[in-house]
Parts: structure tokens; sequence; C-alpha cells
């Protein structure tokens, strides 16, 4: 994260507010960077504005790829940050009759304004399309996701009011005690964290905050004010359930056919064990037998003579 990212994010909220109004609607405050965007000029509803919002700040880091390749370089994850903002927005007019996600993607996704290839990032996505289908941001659930937003919101003040020149280290402290605050709820938060996709949303902001510490602890003011320290997140690397189910799959089949094979080779022991018990058995009999036989004509012999 830096303050030219978190701009982009706050000149979107200064065009379209990011909470309904009493009408249920989001309010356009300032047109003019997400015009273009909007169908014929206008955004009549609220997913219309959400999609030009969607597709501004899209361009904002992938339509020059020199942008991109800036961002990327520096491990900036502002497709964690679209995420985050699309599902606070689409959370709040969520219903059942019109699950507006759905809406969404069939209405928007699916037109040449996302499935357009990005020139010069082909490397990393063919397509916004892409980008999200491969992101499964359309299989989780927005408002888990939204609960990040707030957090998101301050951390984004904290880079933005920073100055390197700037003696007001009780500003800074301010909003990183607010995100502290925020982040402890959220790190306790199971819906969250019981979840890889979410819970690596957490752990971004999470390293975001931390190196931000890093440029604080520059300025005089880090050892009379230091700010606080946030618990690590901890990052589960079975980042798809599909490739842990596959392992686990692959690996019960080995366990598996290793089991009929053993079982095989016991049965075939235990049957040749039977059958030498069995055929020593009948040699004891028959020797036992021809013992009796000598005996007997012994007898005969001696009542003769």
């Amino acid at each position: 994260m830096n303050d030219s990212v978190c701009r982009k994010f706050f000149s979107l909220r200064n065009s379209i507010s990011d909470k309904l109004d009493n009408k249920k609607n989001y309010k356009i405050t300032n047109e003019q960077p997400i015009k273009e965007y909007c169908t014929n000029d206008k955004c009549n509803n609220n997913i219309g504005k959400i999609n030009a919002g969607c597709l501004f700040l899209f361009d904002s880091f992938f339509k020059d790829s020199s942008v991109f390749s800036y961002y990327t370089k520096n491990n900036i994850n502002f497709v964690d940050y679209i995420i985050i903002w699309l599902s606070n927005m689409l959370s709040q007019i969520e219903d059942k009759k019109n699950d507006s996600r759905d809406f969404l993607y069939n209405t928007y996704i699916n037109n040449d304004k996302y499935t357009n290839p990005i020139s010069g990032v082909e490397d990393h996505y063919s397509s916004y399309k892409d980008l999200i289908d491969k992101k499964n941001i359309m299989n989780m659930d927005m408002k888990i996701i939204s609960k990040l937003y707030d957090a998101f919101n301050t951390l984004c003040m904290l880079y933005i009011e920073f100055d390197e020149k700037s003696s007001d280290c009780k500003k800074y402290l301010k909003y990183a005690e607010e995100f502290d605050e925020k982040y402890k709820k959220l790190n306790k938060d199971h819906s969250i964290t019981g979840n890889n996709s979410y819970n690596q949303l957490l752990c971004t902001l999470s390293t975001d905050y931390d190196n931000f510490k890093k440029k604080y602890s520059n300025l005089n003011c880090s050892n009379s004010l230091p700010l606080p320290t946030i618990e690590k997140c901890v990052q589960t690397f079975a980042h798809s359930s599909g490739q842990v189910s596959e392992d686990t799959s692959s690996s019960s089949s080995v366990t598996n056919k290793l089991f009929i094979v053993l079982s095989i080779f016991g049965a075939i022991a235990f049957f040749l064990g039977i059958s030498y018990k069995y055929s020593l058995f009948g040699f004891r009999k028959r020797f036992q037998k021809q013992k009796l036989r000598e005996k007997l004509k012994n007898i005969k012999k001696r009542m003769n003579h």
C-alpha cells in the first residue's frame, strides 16, 4: 500500500458515496471521474454506479502497463483492495430476490469492457473478467469481506496523511489506534480467520500496517509516541481448497491401494499356511498308519513262529 493507491480509492469515494442514502441509493457527488464508465454516460441505478466505480479502479491500476508493473514490483495488493471496496458496495444492496453480485456479473462483467485484453500484463491476467474469475470473487461472501472496509479506510488515512517532514505525531497515533481496535475485532472473527480467502485479505492489511510502522520509525516521534503493535496475522498456505482436496484424495487413493495389495498378500499367506498345516497333518497321519501296519505284521510273524 502507498498513498497514491489510497488516493485512487478516496477519489472514487468523493465521486460515489460508499453508503446508501435514505432512499437506499448511492449518491454521485462528482460525476467526472466515473462518467466515461457509465452506460450512455449515465449511471441510473446502484449496480450501474458500482460497475462504473469498479471499472475506474481497474483502469487506474491496469490500463497503463507501466503503472501495473510499478505496483506489482512493490508488492502492492491493489486487487485485494478492489475486492474489499466491491464487497462493501454490493453487500449494502444485497437482497434474496435480486442477487446484486450475480446481476453485476451477468449484466456488466460479461461485456467487452471486462473481457477486452489488458495490454502489457498478459503474463498475469488476460482481462478484468479473467482477474475476477481467478480471484474467485463471485463465490465469496460479500457481507463478510465488507467487514474489512472500515479498517482499510483507516489504514489508507495513515498513508495519505503521512509526511516525513511533519511533526504532528499525534495525528498518526490517532489513526493507528483506530486501526488497532478494528483489526483486533476482525482477527477474533472466525468467519474471517476461519476462511483462507478472507483471512488472506486481513493479512494484506496487517502487512500494510507493519510496513507503515517502518516508515513511521524514521520520524523523530517514533520513540516518544510508539504506534500500537498488532497481533501478527497467521497465513494458511492451503491457498486452494481444491488443491488440498486433491492432495488428500491422492493420498487416500495410494493408501487404499496399498491396503488392498497387503490384504491380498495376507490372504495368500493365510491360505498357504492352512494348506501347509493340513498337508503336514495328512503326512503325519499316513506315517502313523504305516507304522501301525508294520507293528501288526511283526505281531503276526511272532504268532506264526
